[in-house]
C-alpha cells in the first residue's frame, strides 16, 4: 500500500503542480464554503434565542443575514465545480496524453501480450477513473475533514463536554473510515482488469466478424462473451459490496451522532445549561457531521476505485520501452548491413533466429526468402528495432543499431510492410503520416511517379478526402500508398516485405518502375515469393527455421543447379515457398 500512496503523490505533484493557480483558487473556494456552512447555524441559533427572549426586538436583520450567508455558500459552491472541473479535466487530458505517448513508445512486445482493447482500457478507462481524484478528492477530503474540525470546536466553545464527546466521536469515525479503505482496492483493481478484458475481447471478435460468420462460430463467441461478462459481474458485484462496508459504517456512526445530541441536549438543558437555541445548535451541528462523514464514505470509495486505477496506470508506466543510447549517427546515403550472431525468440524457448550472420554493401539489394515463419520478417523488425536481439549485434551505417536515437534510425530506415495500417484521415495524412511540413507539390508528385494521380482526381476534395481503411481503396491501392510514403524519406535502407503478395498484375507493373527509383542508389531488401520480385535482387539469402541455408550472389546461386536457389526457380518459388 505504501507504493500506491507513493504513486497517489506523484500523479498529484506531476499533473496538479502546473495549475497551482487553479488549485489555490479551487482551495480558497472550498475554504469559504466550509466557513458560510458554520456560520449559518450561528446566525439561526441566534434567530431563535431572540425569539424566545421577552423583548425580541427586530428580527427582520438576522433574517437578512441569513439569506446573505446560504446565497454566498451557493455562488462560492457553484465556483468549486467549475473551479474542480476545470482543473480535473486539464489534468485527466495531460494525464491520458503522457500514458498515450508512453504506450506508443513500448515494445512491440508489450503490444503483442496485450490486446489493443487491453490497452484502450488502461488508457482512457483507469485515466477517467481518476479524474476526480486528479481534481477534487483529494482536497475535498481534506475540506471535509476541516469542516468536521470546526463543527467539533465550535461545539467545544458551547459546551466543553458536548466538544470532548464529540471529538472522540470524530476520531473514532475517522479511523474506522480509514481501516475499511483497503478492504475493496483489491477487489476494484480485479473489477477494472475483468472490464479491460471485455474490451479486449470485443475488439478482437468485432474485427474478425466476416471470418466469424463465415466459419459459423458466432455461437461460441456469444457464449464466450457471456463468460467474460458473467466474470466482470462477479468482480464488480464483490467490489462493490466490499465498498458498501463503508457506506453501512457511516450510518451507524450517524445514528449514534443523533443519540449523543439528543442525550446531552436533553441533559443540559434539564439543568438549565443551554438554551433552546443551542439545542437547535447541537442537532443541525450533529446533522452536519453527518454530511462530512458520507461525504468522506463516498470520496473514500471513490478513492478506493482511484487506487486501482493508480495501481494500474503505475504498472503501464513502469512498462520501460527500448532504451536509446544515442551514442552514434548514420552517414548519408546507402547504409552497409550487417549481422553478426544475432539471435532472438519471441518466446523464450522458441527461437525465431539462431546465430545469424551476414553483410550487405552499400547499395546492393538483398533477396531474402524462405518458407513461412523462416524468421524473414522478424530481420525487418530487428532492424528497426521494434524488437532488440537476444544475442549478437545488428550495425548500421557502422553503428550498432542500439547505439542510435530510434527517430533517426527510422526516418533511415525505410519498410512497406506486408499488412498496410490506413487511418481513419485525410489522404495527405495518410501518406504523410500526420507530418504538415511535406508540402502537397512533394506529395503531388509521388503520386504521379506512383500512377495514382488518376485515382486522386476521383476523389471528392483531392489530398483533402477523408480515407476510410475499411471500404476506400483496394488492396492493390492500399499497396501504393504504402509505397509512397517511404518516398517522403530519405531512408538509406529500404525493407520490401512481400511487396507484391497483394498486387494484381496491372498494379503490379504500376508499380515496378516506382521501386526501381525507390531502390537506385540505396541499400535494400526484399522479402519475395515470386520470381519476377527476385530478379532484381544482387545477392540472395534464404532461411530455414531462423538459420542460413543458402546465400551468394544472385546470378552465380541460379547458374549452380546444384543449388537451393536454382531449385526454386526451377519448380516456381510460390508454390516451394508457400
Amino acid at each position: 500500500m505504501v507504493s500506491n500512496w507513493k504513486t497517489h503523490r506523484h500523479l498529484l505533484v506531476a499533473y496538479l503542480r502546473p495549475q497551482w493557480r487553479g488549485v489555490i483558487i479551487l482551495s480558497l473556494l472550498l475554504l469559504g464554503t466550509i466557513a458560510l456552512q458554520l456560520v449559518a447555524p450561528q446566525v439561526v441559533r441566534h434567530f431563535i434565542d431572540r425569539v424566545q427572549s421577552p423583548s425580541p426586538g427586530p428580527l427582520a436583520n438576522i433574517g437578512l443575514l441569513f439569506l446573505v450567508a446560504a446565497l454566498a455558500a451557493q455562488v462560492t459552491g457553484a465556483l468549486s465545480v467549475y473551479a474542480s472541473e476545470r482543473v480535473g479535466w486539464t489534468a485527466t487530458n495531460a494525464l491520458r496524453g503522457d500514458l498515450a505517448l508512453h504506450v506508443l513508445r513500448l515494445d512491440m512486445g508489450v503490444h503483442t501480450a496485450r490486446s489493443p482493447g487491453e490497452l484502450v482500457e488502461r488508457v482512457d478507462g483507469d485515466v477517467t477513473q481518476l479524474s476526480a481524484f486528479l481534481s477534487q478528492l483529494v482536497i475535498r477530503i481534506i475540506g471535509n475533514v476541516l469542516l468536521l474540525a470546526g463543527i467539533v470546536v465550535l461545539l467545544y466553545r458551547e459546551d466543553w463536554r458536548v466538544g470532548l464527546a464529540y471529538a472522540l466521536f470524530t476520531i473514532v469515525a475517522l479511523a474506522a473510515l480509514r481501516r475499511l479503505l483497503d478492504v475493496a482496492v483489491p477487489h476494484w483493481k480485479e473489477a477494472r482488469q475483468a472490464g479491460a478484458v471485455l474490451l479486449g475481447f470485443l475488439e478482437e471478435r468485432l474485427a474478425g466478424t466476416e471470418d466469424i460468420r463465415s466459419s459459423g462460430a458466432v455461437p461460441y463467441v456469444l457464449r464466450r462473451l457471456t463468460q467474460i461478462m458473467r466474470h466482470q459481474l462477479k468482480t464488480t458485484r464483490r467490489a462493490w459490496f466490499l465498498g458498501s462496508l463503508m457506506w453501512a459504517t457511516t450510518v451507524g456512526l450517524v445514528a449514534l451522532g443523533n443519540a449523543l445530541a439528543f442525550g446531552f441536549g436533553a441533559y443540559l438543558l434539564r439543568t438549565d445549561a443551554i438554551t433552546i437555541g443551542t439545542i437547535y445548535l447541537f442537532f443541525h451541528y450533529t446533522e452536519m457531521l453527518r454530511r462530512p462523514l458520507e461525504l468522506i464514505t463516498r470520496q473514500m470509495q471513490e478513492l478506493q476505485r482511484a487506487t486501482a486505477s493508480v495501481s494500474r496506470v503505475g504498472d503501464l508506466f513502469a512498462l520501460r520501452p527500448t532504451e536509446e543510447r544515442h551514442a552514434a549517427g548514420l552517414p548519408p546515403g546507402a547504409l552497409r548491413l550487417e549481422f553478426r550472431k544475432v539471435g532472438f525468440g519471441y518466446e523464450p524457448d522458441e527461437p525465431a533466429l539462431t546465430d545469424l550472420s551476414f553483410s550487405l554493401e552499400p547499395g546492393r539489394i538483398l533477396g531474402l526468402l524462405g518458407r513461412t515463419g523462416s524468421g524473414k520478417t522478424t530481420v525487418g523488425r530487428l532492424i528497426s528495432r521494434l524488437y532488440d536481439p537476444a544475442g549478437g549485434t545488428i550495425r548500421l551505417g557502422g553503428a550498432d543499431v542500439r547505439d542510435l536515437p530510434l527517430a533517426e534510425l527510422r526516418a533511415r530506415v525505410g519498410v512497406v510492410t506486408q499488412d498496410v495500417q490506413l487511418f481513419h484521415a485525410p489522404v495527405r495524412d495518410n501518406l504523410t503520416f500526420f507530418d504538415r511540413g511535406v508540402p502537397d507539390a512533394r506529395i503531388l508528385a509521388v503520386l504521379e511517379e506512383l500512377g495514382l494521380r488518376d485515382w486522386l482526381s476521383r476523389l471528392p476534395v483531392g489530398l483533402d478526402s477523408m480515407l476510410d481503411p475499411r471500404a476506400a481503396l483496394s488492396a492493390g491501392e492500399a499497396q501504393l500508398l504504402a509505397f509512397a510514403r517511404v518516398f517522403f524519406k530519405d531512408p538509406g535502407l529500404v525493407i520490401l516485405d512481400e511487396p507484391s503478395s497483394r498486387l494484381d498484375p496491372l498494379t503490379e507493373r504500376l508499380i515496378e518502375d516506382a521501386v526501381a527509383r525507390l531502390l537506385r542508389d540505396r541499400t535494400a531488401i526484399i522479402i519475395a515469393h515470386r520470381l519476377a520480385t527476385v530478379q532484381r535482387a544482387d545477392e540472395i539469402l534464404i532461411l530455414e527455421a531462423g538459420q542460413i541455408l543458402e546465400h551468394g550472389p544472385r546470378a552465380a546461386l541460379a547458374a549452380d543447379l546444384g543449388s537451393r536457389f536454382a531449385h526454386l526457380l526451377r519448380t516456381g518459388l510460390e508454390e516451394v515457398l508457400a
